[in-house]
């Protein structure tokens, strides 16, 4: 019975945490949002999670090689929208522009990637919300045997 109670107070740890970490993450993301100008692409914080994904160019963010420069290319984010109706149904928008990648301070640099990387841990967290309110409602749904 024990291991029970201890596997869930591990989990509940777990889970405070990660809210604890999303609540720090949205106060540092709303700050680098304001101090990488991305503000003047975005007039509303809340309105950068109507895109569907944010990308970087000219700066890798794969597990092997994180922060890595990439040589002759130029350093943007990049705001990714959805449209269904659209003829081409993903749009780019560059939300920032810094120029050559290899020209980039230490400080930006970090700064750039912890924005884009804080940005998509707060959307992970939203689409979980998302599908999680989505089966609530399936399951709310009247069963045709009840109709």
């Amino acid at each position: 019975m024990s291991s029970a109670l201890d596997r869930l107070k591990n989990l509940t740890a777990q889970i405070s945490s990660y809210e604890l970490e999303r609540k720090n993450n949205l106060k540092t993301l709303e700050e680098l949002y304001q101090k990488l100008g991305i503000v003047a692409k975005v007039a509303q914080f809340n309105d950068l999670f109507h895109y569907k994904a944010i990308n970087l160019s000219g700066i890798s963010l794969s597990d092997e090689d994180l922060g890595s420069i990439k040589e002759g290319k130029y350093t943007q984010i990049i705001g990714i929208v959805y449209d269904k109706a659209a003829k081409v149904k993903n749009k780019n928008s560059s939300l920032a522009y810094y120029g050559r990648s290899e020209k980039l301070s230490f400080e930006l640099k970090s700064d750039i990637i912890a924005f884009v990387l804080g940005w998509r841990f707060e959307k992970s967290f939203r689409t979980l919300e998302h599908y999680h309110n989505l089966m609530v409602q399936l399951k709310n749904l009247p069963r045709e045997d009840q109709c």
